[in-house]
């Protein structure tokens, strides 16, 4: 999604406000923002940043291990903003293990002024619901709830044809249910229009050096990384 194709597509939706949340990094916001405000959409700014299962200086991870989860953050004020650039520094400079990666002690010293999404399937949450259990997915959304503070942490269901997301929906909306913490729907955006679907097919392709027929499991690995 280009910055300067998409303004013209939100107003063709009728939309008046518009977030950006790029993978493990806050680059592009200058330029969203700036075109945001000049076309009267309110910019909300964020990340979907990678975060470590345990401490970000941690690079010991065997193969088939998670190094990182991912986790929406956003920006409620100009405090939030403050702490989505200190966060988003640390992630390079500390935590650069494959990725930028953040973890759960840095994120409770510069959780003011941020908001929290579960985020998608690769999400920690998702990810116990998926391959752990219940109770540990329930222990993880609690913990987040805790470093983000009540009202400003939200589990994240989305719907898109992915088997595995109808488990982690239940799973999050029990969560939700049992726990009060509040649910949000999203669904991940990786092209614009309908007609961009084949050359985002593509670049699938070229990243998994794999054919054009991708099924919904590979599909679901390339929204995840």
């Amino acid at each position: 999604i280009k910055i300067k194709n998409l303004m013209p597509r939100l107003k063709e939706l009728g939309m008046n406000s518009c977030a950006i949340t790029d993978h493990g990094t806050m680059s592009g916001i200058l330029d969203f923002y700036k075109a945001c405000k000049d076309n009267d959409i309110h910019p909300v700014i964020g990340s979907e940043f990678y975060i470590s299962p345990n401490s970000r200086h941690d690079r010991t991870y065997e193969k088939g291990q998670m190094s990182s989860y991912h986790l929406v953050l956003l920006a409620e004020n100009n405090t939030g903003l403050k702490n989505l650039y200190e966060l988003s520094t640390i992630s390079f400079l500390e935590g650069f293990y494959r990725k930028p990666r953040i973890d759960k002690e840095v994120l409770a010293k510069h959780s003011e002024g941020v908001i929290a999404l579960s985020a998608c399937l690769a999400g920690e949450i998702s990810r116990r619901l998926l391959r752990e259990s219940y109770n540990d997915a329930l222990e993880a959304a609690l913990e987040y709830d805790k470093i983000m503070g009540r009202g400003n942490f939200f589990l994240e269901i989305q719907e898109n044809g992915i088997p595995e997301q109808t488990i982690v929906n239940r799973g999050l909306i029990s969560i939700s249910k049992e726990t009060g913490i509040p649910l949000v729907a999203t669904c991940d955006c990786h092209y614009m229009t309908k007609e961009d679907h084949p050359s985002h097919n593509i670049l699938m392709q070229v990243q998994y050096n794999q054919g054009v027929t991708l099924d919904k499991r590979r599909k679901a690995k390339s929204i995840e990384e």
